[in-house]
Formats: structure tokens, C-alpha cells, sequence
């Protein structure tokens, strides 16, 4: 059953850039829990950041709050066993979202890309991070990552909570109870979106409509620079007709570099149109927040085909003026950290250059075509 969700006012968002302030913010909130911890992740490694969520998570039952963990069968397998095992004795209901099995062919495809944390039904964590050194302690290149996470108060939190409870629900067979009503809390208006692979995508339908009537900007930060047909011609529409459409993607630090090659198929076309492409320079740019005129939508989804097709994701839509200044600033931030590819020079890359990209975009091509 599709599960959506309508808008709700009275809420209080704050964006937080990078795992040096959200970590610090998301442990000071388990610690300071009372009664209940859900949490919903895509990426979840053993290391410094997933022991110390771990020993938080462990105290917090030691103090009486109930802790559920949905951890997903692909981006939870280097989770240890050990680790496992030690968040169970503690007494945190860990749940694996679709364990990987041979027997069970592409439905290995289906992925909890969700990122998701929510405390005593009045409090939720929603964006892109995982829970892995990746995001802050690591020093390893390119890292950490660039992500950002939101923290949320109001109405809103119960509908994340429902989104949570459904998939407890389906996982388990275990019914949890329906959240309870939250006061207001701030000015935001906001509305949770989501996709369940092919069979729901309202995240995709929501910035397509955005887009479409997108009278001043388009600016789009993604990770993987994959995105549907729809979306690209929705992009070089908005452009042709005088919209400011600019994309942030990931430049040469990334975890998947042969989605950097592939991707680079449609710059042509989108430059010709007037889209103004900028790769992120510093470190792996992994943040997805779109921004059209002052509509904000942010999450886990990166809008790319894969993404679209296979997993669940989460993002929230936010209509706040704050809100807005807040994800400009980070993106005219990260912007002056970018290199613009331009039509002209995109067109004088090496031949060596263009035979890469031909090569993985056609790979590309037929990895889409499974189902």
C-alpha cells in the first residue's frame, strides 16, 4: 500500500553541514532520550563512529528506553558480527533489512537507502549520512564525505515515525503503536516524501512538478549524477526558458567511480541547453538537497535511475525563508569549491577521456536494464 503524506505546518528544521556537527548533535540526543530510539540506516561500517553510536545506543536501554535499529542487508555488511552481537546483549532490537541471498536473484536489488532517527516521538534526524567513519573521522582521500543532516521538531515527526512503523512492520510482522500528535514547534511548512522503487516515487513527481514551474532557479546538489530522462528534459526546459539551473555533483573523490564516468553522457546536452554543471573539488560531495525557487527538499534520495528504481528512500520538503537562506549559503559555498565544465571545453576533452565514459555508460546502460 502506498503511503503518503500531507503537508504540516508548525515545525522547527535545522540544517547541519557535515558529520563534525551532526554526530555530535545525533549522540547528545540518545543520550538524552527517555523513552523510545528508532533508527534507520542505509550504511552502517564497524569503526570509531559505529562504536560510539553503539555504547550510546547501550547505555540508553540501560537507562529504560526501548532501541530499534533497522539496518539494510548491502550497506549494513561490513557491520561486524562482533557488533552485532554486542548491540543485542545489550538489548537493541537490531532488524536486517532484505539479508542478501543468492536464492533470491535481483530482489537483492532492493535496498533501505533511508536515513532516519527519531527520539521520544518528538524529536526526528533526517538526511544522507550513514552511520560510518566515512562521514567524519576517517582519513582516507576524499574523505569525510560531504552530507548534511536536518533535525526536526513538530507535527512532521509523526509522520516519519508511521513511515518508520511500516517498515517495523514488514520486517517483523510486528505491529508498533501509532505515534502520537506533536505540538508546533516553529514556522516551517513541511511535507515527507518518499520512494518505494518503481511502485512509488513521489519524491521524483514532486521535483518534477517543482521544476516544471520553476519561475527564478534550479539548483540540484546529488552525489550520482545519473538522472532520468524526465528529469534531464525537465532540466533543459527550465533552462531554455531563462531559469537559473545550475547541478552540484560529485567530482573526482567519489565511492562508485564508475558512476562519475557514465554520468558524464548527458553533460552535453545539458550544457548546450544552458545548465551550468559543477563538480565538487575538496572531498566527496555526498549531499542531495534540491533547492527551486524557495521550495527545499532534502533526504536520501539522489534522483538518480538506481535510486528510482530499486530502493526506499526518504526526504523531507521544507517552505520556510530560513530555511531557504540557509541551503543558499551552502550551496554558494560549495559552489565557489567546484570547477564549472562549460560547453566549449567539454567539447575539447582528450579522446581518451570520451572512450572512459563511452565505456561505462554503456555498462550503465545494461546494469538499468535488470529487473
Amino acid at each position: 500500500m502506498r503511503q503518503r503524506f500531507n503537508w504540516q505546518g508548525g515545525n522547527r528544521i535545522e540544517l547541519m553541514v557535515d558529520g563534525e556537527n551532526f554526530f555530535p548533535a545525533m549522540l547528545k540526543a540518545i543520550e538524552q532520550a527517555e523513552s523510545s530510539l528508532l533508527l534507520e540506516f542505509y550504511l552502517v561500517i564497524s569503526g570509531k563512529i559505529m562504536d560510539r553510536f553503539s555504547q550510546a545506543l547501550a547505555d540508553a536501554v540501560r537507562r529504560g528506553v526501548s532501541v530499534r535499529l533497522i539496518v539494510d542487508g548491502f550497506g549494513g555488511r561490513h557491520l561486524s558480527r562482533a557488533d552485532r552481537q554486542r548491540l543485542e546483549a545489550a538489548g537493541v532490537q537490531l532488524v536486517v533489512y532484505n539479508p542478501l541471498q543468492l536464492s533470491k536473484l535481483t530482489r537483492n536489488f532492493a535496498r533501505d537507502h533511508r536515513k532516519l532517527m527519531l527520539i521520544d516521538e518528538r524529536l526526528a534526524f533526517i538526511g544522507g549520512t550513514g552511520l560510518s567513519d566515512e562521514y567524519w573521522l576517517s582519513e582516507r582521500p576524499g574523505c569525510p564525505w560531504h552530507e548534511i543532516m536536518c533535525r526536526i521538531e513538530g507535527p512532521v515527526v509523526a509522520d516519519l515515525i508511521s513511515l518508520y512503523n511500516r517498515l517495523w512492520l514488514r520486517c517483523t510482522a510486528r505491529q508498533l503503536p501509532p505515534p502520537s500528535p506533536q505540538p508546533e514547534r516553529g514556522q516551517a511548512l513541511m511535507r515527507v516524501t518518499t520512494v518505494q522503487g518503481l511502485y512509488q516515487q513521489d519524491i521524483k513527481v514532486a521535483f518534477l512538478n517543482h521544476v516544471n514551474g520553476a519561475n527564478d532557479r534550479v539548483w540540484l546538489a546529488t552525489a550520482y549524477f545519473m538522472p532520468s530522462f524526465s528529469i534531464r528534459s525537465a532540466l533543459r526546459r527550465a533552462a531554455r526558458r531563462g531559469v537559473d539551473v545550475r547541478m552540484l555533483v560529485a567530482g573526482p573523490y567519489t565511492d562508485q567511480f564508475w558512476v562519475y564516468h557514465a554520468s558524464k553522457r548527458y553533460y552535453r546536452r545539458l550544457l548546450n541547453a544552458g545548465v551550468r554543471i559543477y563538480e565538487y573539488q575538496p572531498r566527496f560531495l555526498h549531499a542531495k538537497v534540491g533547492l527551486v525557487d524557495d521550495w527545499v527538499s532534502l533526504g536520501s534520495c539522489n534522483l538518480d535511475h538506481w535510486n528510482l528504481r530499486w530502493n526506499l528512500e526518504a526526504n523531507v520538503e521544507v517552505i520556510e525563508p530560513e530555511m531557504t537562506e540557509q541551503v543558499e549559503r551552502l550551496m554558494l559555498a560549495d559552489l565557489e569549491q567546484c570547477a564549472e565544465m562549460t560547453a566549449d571545453e567539454w567539447s575539447k576533452r582528450p579522446w581518451h577521456r570520451k572512450l572512459k565514459e563511452l565505456i561505462w555508460a554503456l555498462i550503465s546502460q545494461l546494469v538499468l536494464k535488470i529487473k
